[in-house]
């Protein structure tokens, strides 16, 4: 009985690229994953860690990947991921630096050093906010445009960004196919994009998986050992959500609470604003109460002024009546008295007596 096989799972991923006998299709997949050039073309690789059954009887998913060095001494590690976490970029970094450091021994000079490229092929998307689906990575100053080395290239594949539009255009876009569409194909029927020399070899490989009770055992084990993986980091992404959720609630209810008491901060800075700008009110109005006050005194002291200026007027018209009156009187006198005198005088004269007018 036939099962079908997803071509992705380790053990059967490493019997596709990292066994001797199918050494053919890790060079065809190297040479149209990187999409090398006549003349840059891999023509033969040494499997530096070949298929070894014994890799994958835990139960638990270890890592497992195939790494090979080419007829120019350049150094290749192809790694399938099943489920993307929150460690992977630093680990594709530290997985890139232990297999270019294990190039050379302790005293051996750097210059034996020699380019090793590594090749993720994601099941998930770990880069979301990307079109492409080949993600190629090196060391490059952008500003200069201006590459460190040659020795760094990280490769990332996501499956999941790939689209089929009915066509395949290159051989990339074939092996693409095979790890994005295989755990549904029918090996011995497969459709005419797997129908190529190398693929018709993929098919037999997942055909002896599906049909040997043994391999498929092998499958079943570590299917379920992705899966179990899988539940683990689904897990742990819930529970990190939760944790964001938590921290981004409480943040706001944070942020929420600052913002309150800088409102009822200002609010009472306002009121005591306002209650500096009411007493500065009010003493200008009691300054203007007093100024009017101050104004009114001076107007009455003005009006007794006035008054006694007055006053002093009446007096003196009085004053000056009086001595009018006293004028009056005066010369009233004088006429009487020269009247009476000249009345004696006439008497005088009529008796005979002269009186000389010298005192008049």
């Amino acid at each position: 009985m036939s099962h079908k096989i997803n071509p992705l799972i380790d053990c059967v991923f490493k019997t596709i690229l990292g066994s001797e006998k199918n050494k053919n299709l890790l060079i065809h997949f190297l040479n149209a994953v990187l999409e090398l050039k006549k003349g840059e073309r891999i023509y033969d690789v040494t499997i530096l860690n070949p298929y070894n059954e014994r890799e994958f009887t835990s139960d638990k998913l270890t890592v497992v990947d195939v790494k090979a060095r080419d007829e120019k001494s350049n150094v290749y590690q192809i790694e399938v991921q099943l489920a993307v976490h929150a460690d992977l970029k630093p680990r594709m970094l530290y997985t890139w630096s232990s297999t270019y450091h294990a190039q050379i021994e302790k005293g051996e000079d750097y210059d034996q050093l020699k380019p090793v490229i590594s090749i993720w092929i994601l099941d998930r998307n770990l880069f979301k906010d990307v079109e492409s689906f080949h993600l190629p990575f090196s060391v490059f100053n952008t500003e200069n445009k201006l590459a460190l080395t040659d020795h760094l290239a990280i490769h990332v594949i996501q499956l999941p960004k790939w689209k089929h539009e009915g066509k395949i255009k290159n051989e990339k876009d074939r092996w693409i196919y095979l790890f994005k569409e295989g755990k549904n194909t029918d090996f011995e029927n497969p459709p005419e994009i797997l129908t190529t020399k190398e693929m018709r070899q993929v098919m037999q490989v997942l055909k002896d998986f599906s049909e040997n009770q043994k391999n498929f055992l092998l499958y079943q084990s570590r299917l379920d050992a992705a899966r179990k993986e899988n539940a683990i980091i689904k897990r742990y992404k819930e529970k990190e959500e939760e944790l964001k959720r938590i921290a981004k609630e409480k943040k706001e209810a944070l942020e929420g609470a600052k913002k309150a008491a800088k409102e009822k901060e200002k609010a009472l800075m306002d009121k005591e604003k306002a209650l500096r700008d009411k007493e500065k009110a009010l003493e200008g109005k009691k300054k203007a109460v007093k100024d009017k006050e101050k104004a009114l005194e001076g107007k009455k002291k003005a009006v007794k002024d006035k008054e006694k200026a007055l006053e002093g007027k009446k007096k003196a018209v009085k004053d000056k009546e009086k001595a009018l009156e006293g004028k009056k009187k005066a010369l009233m006198e004088k006429k009487k008295a020269d009247e009476k005198i000249k009345s004696l005088m006439l008497l005088l004269k009529q008796k005979g007596i002269e009186v000389s007018d010298k005192g008049e």
